[in-house]
């Protein structure tokens, strides 16, 4: 592995180093905090008695769940959109006074009409990624090169054929962008869901961690977050670029 790209690792462990030696240098012990190393070692002693995995598959599965009947949701509500600019012009108060609404806002409803279990994290965090393809798959419609529209008139291709062969391949890198940015957004949720109410996945483990006064499991359970969410945009930028190639870079760096 090159030093370029070692780079973006030395300072979390230099932070991660600079902790452990102010923790064993204090002798600290508090209920919310605790040394790097007890997180590394109650993360391992989870993965090792198979509870890190079971609340990981849990959490995913709605968040996976999630995301697919969200973003097909908002991906075709932004191709209407963005085609039917008439439909577009009576659907914006409507869109705009939803879109700022958290998704966990909706707890108490949801709660109500489907208690407890995966649909109702999974309608929760469906509500969330529907926004980002919406908007993005909207304005990518619109963006598309006039003159392949009108080609496609000249050709007369019917509706259907013209959304699938000119504008979404045409729309596809930022969508990709969308997609991208709705799987953070329903891991996010996911896991609020799971640590305001639903008794299931990485935030329930969370939450029983701190009532059990287990600061280390606690703070080990929120950093197999972040790994979990590191990996997963590692894997969809990689994924991005060799879909898209040049076009790919342009999107993730305007």
């Amino acid at each position: 592995m090159s030093v370029t790209r070692l780079k973006p690792a030395l300072l979390p462990i230099a932070i991660i180093i600079v902790l452990e030696i102010a923790a064993r240098a204090s002798h600290m012990r508090s209920d919310a905090l605790a040394p790097p190393g007890a997180v590394a070692a109650a993360l391992i002693e989870s993965a090792l008695d198979g509870s890190l995995f079971i609340a990981t598959r849990d959490t995913l599965a709605s968040a996976f769940a999630g995301l697919a009947l969200g973003g097909a949701i908002g991906l075709a509500l932004g191709i209407v959109l963005g085609t039917v600019s008439w439909l577009d012009r009576c659907l914006e108060v409507t869109i705009e006074s939803l879109r700022p609404i958290p998704s966990v806002a909706l707890l108490p409803i949801a709660l109500i009409a489907l208690g407890f279990g995966y649909r109702m994290e999974i309608a929760i965090v469906a509500f969330g990624c529907v926004w980002p393809p919406l908007i993005l798959a909207r304005a990518a419609v619109r963006s598309v090169e006039p003159r392949l529209i009108e080609v496609a008139r000249v050709l007369r291709l019917s509706p259907a054929a013209r959304i699938t062969k000119i504008v979404l391949p045409a729309a596809l890198p930022r969508i990709f962008v969308a997609f991208r940015l709705s799987a953070g957004i329903a891991l996010i949720v996911a896991v609020t869901v799971e640590i305001t109410a639903n008794p299931l996945g990485i935030g329930a483990a969370i939450m029983t961690a701190q009532q059990a006064l287990r600061p280390d499991l606690m703070l080990a359970m929120l950093v197999w977050v972040g790994i979990i969410g590191y990996l997963l945009n590692t894997a969809l930028v990689i994924a991005q670029q060799r879909l898209f190639g040049r076009a790919a870079l342009v999107e993730v760096n305007p």
